[in-house]
């Protein structure tokens, strides 16, 4: 767990201009530690005090196979679709072994789930026909007309352990569905001690989770112990409503769910519940 800007009698370090919407709020973030620096910062720039504690430890999967027989016959795809921003990296990886690049997609539609995902696939040249509304499997298939899917062939890197409703509905529509695995999640050595202990003492005013894998490692490292308990108080914030039934679930109240799934939505919620909670 890492601390920033806090001084020795634990008040947050700032400057004397005005006050911030976040000043003087402990906020724990729960991403991966590669993943982290876009909330953080954000909830820097706003005063906040941000908690590091990363649930979530992002690796490749055990072999590279089924995703390698995939690229090797990427021209017989109709849809690449991309779940989360995690599987944009091994895919353009795995691309670049098989001796391919962006050219070798001209002929797909490509879904991305949200802005990040779509984002970080057009820096690689890669452009998306289709980002839904909600950013989540359900966005897309609202999104799609089943009749149109009839018969055509759709790729989704993803995941070791995700959620099946997208690959089960497309098929229920008459897709041929591959389903690839293009990274593996996996609870981190974090140690919650310290944690633990200033979450006891009312020292966290919120902890943030963005998917439901930070959800359930976060009561991992904590043993096992229902999400209230744990949360001794402290408010809990969630990037979309799916999370949030993961953390009711797990024995938690949610305090704040993001009305857009994505972090800018994730901290303009923040901003809303804490200012209200100063009038």
């Amino acid at each position: 767990m890492t601390e920033k800007g806090v001084a020795q009698d634990g008040k947050k370090i700032s400057g004397s201009g005005p006050a911030k919407a976040l000043s003087g709020r402990r906020v724990v973030v729960t991403r991966a530690r590669a993943q982290a620096g876009a909330l953080a910062e954000r909830v820097e720039e706003l005063g906040g005090e941000v908690i590091e504690f990363p649930t979530i430890d992002i690796q490749a999967p055990e072999n590279f196979d089924g995703f390698d027989a995939a690229i090797g016959k990427i021209a017989t795809y109709d849809w690449l679709i991309f779940t989360s921003v995690n599987g944009v990296e091994p895919f353009l990886s795995r691309l670049q072994h098989g001796r391919k690049d962006s050219s070798a997609l001209a002929h797909l539609k490509v879904a991305a789930i949200g802005p990040e995902t779509a984002k970080r696939l057009e820096t690689a040249g890669i452009r998306c026909c289709l980002i839904p509304q909600r950013y989540q499997a359900e966005g897309i298939l609202d999104a799609i007309a089943p009749e149109a899917m009839r018969e055509k062939r759709v790729l989704i890197p993803r995941a070791a352990e995700a959620r099946e409703i997208l690959p089960l509905s497309l098929r229920q529509w008459g897709a041929l569905v591959d389903v690839v695995v293009a990274y593996r999640t996996a609870v981190p050595s974090s140690d919650a001690r310290q944690l633990a202990v200033l979450l006891k003492q009312g020292k966290v005013d919120v902890i943030t989770f963005t998917s439901s894998s930070t959800v359930k490692n976060f009561v991992r490292l904590f043993d096992g112990r229902k999400l209230g308990e744990i949360a001794a108080g402290s408010a809990i914030a969630c990037i979309g409503p799916i999370t949030a039934e993961t953390v009711e679930q797990l024995g938690g109240r949610v305090d704040i769910t993001a009305k857009e799934f994505t972090i800018a939505g994730l901290v303009s919620v923040l901003v809303e519940h804490f200012d209200r909670s100063i009038q």
